[in-house]
C-alpha cells in the first residue's frame, strides 16, 4: 500500500469568463482592458486538478497537497478567500503576471524553481498535478515542461481518472479521440498528471477547512517571491475578440448526407 503522496498542484487565477474581455495593446505588450478591475476565479482545469488532489490525499494517509500559484498576490489573496474553503492545501505564491500573453516556457521555469524550494517535499512521492489546458495560458504545455524541469518522465495528459492500486501502482484513464479512454499503468510516483475535467464535482464550502488553510495562506502571501516574466521572446501582431458570425437557414426533410455536404462547403468557403 502507498505510504502517502506529496501532491503539488499548479494553478492560478483567470478573469471571470462571465465578464467582457477586451484585448488592448498596453505599454508592455498585449493586455486586457481594465484587467486589474476584473473579478477572478480559479482556472477551471486547475480547479479539477486541486479537487482530485484533495480527494486522493484524503484517501491515502500521509499525503499532503500544495497549491503553487503564479499571479498578482493581491488578486490571489482575493481568490483564496473562496478557494480556501474547498479543499485542504498549503499555498506557495509567486507574485507575477497572470495574463494570457506570457511565455509558457518562462512560466514553467518559475513554477519548477518554486517547487524545488518547497520545504519537506519528497520527490520520490511527488505527483505533479495541473490542468491539461488553461482559460488564459492555453499553451497546453506548461505542466509538461514543469515536469521535465523536475526530471519526471512519466507524464499523463488529459486525465479523467486516477486510481491507486493495491500494490501502490497507479491506473490512469486519459482521454483520446472518439470519446474513448487510453488506460495506462504507472509503477508509482513521481509522475505528472494534466487533468481534463476529472470525475469529481466542486466540493461544498467548509468554513473549518477555510480557517485551517488561512493560517498558512496569509503568511505565504506575505512571503510571496516576485517573479519577472519577460515578453521579449514573443510578439503579437494583433489581438482582438473573435467576430461572431451566424447564418441560419431552416429546412425540412433534407437528407443527412446533404446537410453534411453543405456544412463542409460552408466551412471551406
Amino acid at each position: 500500500m502507498s505510504s502517502g503522496f506529496h501532491i503539488v498542484v499548479c494553478g492560478s487565477l483567470v478573469p471571470d469568463p462571465l465578464q467582457t474581455l477586451e484585448p488592448i495593446q498596453g505599454p508592455q505588450g498585449p493586455a486586457l482592458k481594465n484587467e486589474a478591475m476584473l473579478p477572478v476565479i480559479l482556472d477551471p482545469w486547475a480547479g479539477h486538478a486541486l479537487y482530485e488532489a484533495a480527494h486522493l490525499a484524503k484517501n491515502n494517509s500521509g499525503s499532503k497537497v500544495w497549491l503553487v500559484s503564479l499571479g498578482p498576490k493581491a488578486k490571489l489573496q482575493q481568490l483564496m478567500m473562496t478557494i480556501a474553503q474547498k479543499a485542504p492545501f498549503e499555498l506557495v505564491v509567486l507574485d507575477g503576471p497572470a495574463s494570457g500573453f506570457v511565455d509558457a516556457f518562462e512560466v514553467a521555469q518559475a513554477l519548477a524553481s518554486a517547487i524545488e524550494k518547497i520545504p519537506g517535499l519528497d520527490k520520490t512521492k511527488l505527483l505533479l498535478f495541473g490542468g491539461c489546458a488553461s482559460a488564459s495560458r492555453d499553451a497546453g504545455v506548461t505542466v509538461q515542461m514543469v515536469g521535465e524541469r523536475l526530471g519526471i518522465s512519466n507524464q499523463f495528459l488529459a486525465v479523467d481518472k486516477l486510481e491507486v492500486q493495491g500494490d501502490g501502482s497507479l491506473k490512469i484513464l486519459e482521454r483520446i479521440e472518439g470519446g474513448q479512454y487510453q488506460i495506462s499503468r504507472c509503477a508509482g510516483a513521481p509522475a505528472v498528471f494534466a487533468w481534463a475535467t476529472g470525475n469529481l464535482p466542486e466540493p461544498p464550502n467548509n468554513p473549518q477547512v477555510g480557517m485551517m488553510n488561512m493560517r498558512t495562506i496569509m503568511p505565504a502571501l506575505q512571503k510571496a517571491q516576485p517573479v519577472q516574466i519577460s515578453t521579449n521572446d514573443i510578439s503579437f501582431s494583433n489581438v482582438e475578440v473573435p467576430k461572431q458570425l451566424r447564418k441560419t437557414r431552416v429546412v425540412k426533410d433534407v437528407p443527412v448526407d446533404q446537410i453534411a455536404r453543405e456544412i463542409v462547403e460552408w466551412i471551406k468557403g
